[in-house]
């Protein structure tokens, strides 16, 4: 059986918006220009690389790193904030069925994302018993398009990388399934990378797929 590796934002749940907020809240706060082309360079990527590319358009004075940790905590505690609205209501009964089904069948389920939030959300919309194993960015020193996080999903199931799969929405992530030697199932935006070794459109193709 397949042990399958999922993102978590814009595959299981959708959190985009929220971040959206909170970045454009720090750079507000900080006099940058912010807007959405901006944002979707952040997709996948650590939040310390998500400020460092924010910071491109910043006019001022070098930051010092103290200072550049206190904005990346007025974010985060902002976003923070926001996920506290999130319910089971923010995950699709698609999903819910997908999940429960794959872990019938025998497969094996775990998460791999650079969210340092990974628990809290998992939480907040019941989740948070769904999976064998969490991967996450508080356990990795390399983002996404590094193989890293994979690789710790992996060891944390006790399986091979080639008997993985990763289910992704974002290029970067691809990139580091491939990377690891796993299988790379794109879902959303990930459906138009070549690089992708099946596409699907709903969680329950997964079910079809590798049963």
């Amino acid at each position: 059986m397949k042990a399958v590796i999922f993102d978590l934002d814009g595959v299981l749940v959708f959190t985009d918006k929220f971040h959206y907020q909170a970045w454009k809240k720090m750079a507000d706060k900080m006099g940058i220009y912010f807007d959405e082309t901006i944002n979707n360079r952040l997709r996948g990527v650590s939040r310390r690389e998500s400020l460092e590319i924010i910071l491109e358009r910043y006019e001022g004075a070098p930051l010092s790193e103290k200072e550049k940790e206190d904005l990346m905590e007025y974010k985060n505690d902002y976003y923070k904030e926001l996920l506290k609205t999130m319910s089971p209501a923010d995950v699709t009964e698609d999903t819910r069925n997908a999940l429960k089904l794959l872990r019938e069948q025998g497969h094996k389920l775990a998460i791999g994302s650079s969210s340092k939030n990974t628990k809290f959300i998992l939480k907040q919309v019941a989740l948070d018993d769904m999976f064998d194993a969490i991967s996450d960015g508080t356990n990795i020193t390399r983002s996404k398009p590094d193989p890293e996080v994979f690789e710790k999903a992996a060891q944390f199931l006790g399986e091979s990388y080639d008997n993985c799969v990763v289910v992704e929405d974002a290029y970067a992530g691809i990139d580091a399934a491939k990377a690891a030697g796993m299988t790379a199932v794109g879902i959303g935006d990930a459906t138009s990378y070549d690089k992708c070794d099946y596409k699907i459109t709903s969680l329950m193709d997964l079910t079809k797929l590798f049963n």
